[in-house]
């Protein structure tokens, strides 16, 4: 483990920006990792409401699309934004609250194990390169951290949410992600 990459679950490569929306690990597992996507409004990229609503902020008055995210309480672990910027909301050694009703290999509550990492996209376009850059060495530096994280414990939302949801989405390269890793 990299003393000079991690300290307290927080990846000091990246910006670091405190969500109120966690707890404590159950067990202190850390052993999946969740591909997901978001953008707010929906297709939008480049605004200030994706931090806004991991933070606590979302002003619901900013869109009408807004409406249902009134109260929600939600974060990830990590945002990496079309530009390649990295930041992180909750610490990986706590429970980010990304997964919501989920399932892993029999086990329910995945959010009790899992390191969350949205993508700032949605299901209709392609992701950017220095997305799939940046995603393949935050993966390697949690997989080195973390060693409960391996290749075949990597999935997205919709494989531990089936029906419910489908990020990262179709537009997501999983076989050159996974290829990237294997190259490490």
């Amino acid at each position: 483990m990299a003393n000079n990459e991690w300290r307290q679950g927080w990846f000091l490569a990246a910006q670091r920006c405190e969500s109120p929306f966690f707890n404590t690990r159950p067990n202190g597992e850390v052993s999946l990792l969740v591909i997901h996507n978001i953008s707010l409004p929906a297709g939008c990229f480049g605004t200030p409401y994706i931090e806004d609503l991991f933070l606590g902020k979302l002003d619901c008055a900013a869109d009408p699309s807004f409406a249902d995210l009134k109260g929600l309480e939600v974060s990830a672990h990590f945002l990496i934004r079309r530009d390649g910027a990295v930041l992180q909301f909750v610490s990986c050694d706590q429970r980010a609250w990304h997964a919501g009703l989920s399932s892993f290999e029999g086990r329910s509550g995945c959010n009790d194990f899992s390191i969350g990492i949205e993508l700032e996209g949605t299901d209709e376009v392609d992701f950017e390169p220095v997305q799939y850059e940046r995603l393949t060495e935050l993966t390697s530096k949690l997989m080195r951290h973390y060693p409960g994280i391996s290749r075949d414990r990597i999935v997205g939302h919709s494989d531990i949410a089936p029906g419910r949801k489908t990020d990262p989405g179709p537009h997501f390269d999983w076989r050159s992600y996974l290829a990237s890793l294997a190259e490490l």
